[in-house]
């Protein structure tokens, strides 16, 4: 059985630089890209960890709507952030997204892209 294979685009310049899409639908895996905190309309970020993980949220929600799931469908979330005291205000907007639903889940600090950026968010979901 062949599945069904998409990538689903936010319009992020980074996507066509680097040649990868904010998701792939397989079937009904969903594996949402690495997310962080650009607003992708206007290829901005701020400087506030807080806002930087509502609009990562924001952005993998619009990922799983088009693909036709919800955050209650996340099986698997990953949090790349460089400072670890980064995470823990990061909390609250990350128990109202994952809270009911608990994914297993990954925090690792490690660089990222640009020196701007926050936290990265990457999910797995699976389409029910």
């Amino acid at each position: 059985m062949v599945s069904e294979r998409r990538v689903i685009l936010s319009g992020s310049t980074f996507e066509e630089q680097i040649g990868y899409a904010r998701a792939v639908v397989d079937g009904d895996d969903v594996h949402v890209s690495g997310t962080t905190g650009f607003d992708y309309r206007t290829m901005t970020i701020s400087a506030d960890v807080v806002e930087q993980v509502e609009q990562c949220l924001r952005n993998i929600e619009a990922a799983l709507t088009e693909a036709g799931c919800t955050f209650a469908d996340v099986l698997r979330v990953r949090y790349l952030l460089p400072e670890r005291a980064d995470f823990e205000p990061c909390w609250p907007a990350l128990r109202r997204a994952f809270g009911a639903t608990r994914p297993a889940a990954t925090m690792m600090v490690c660089g990222l892209a640009d020196p701007r950026m926050r936290i990265e968010i990457e999910v797995y979901a699976r389409r029910h």
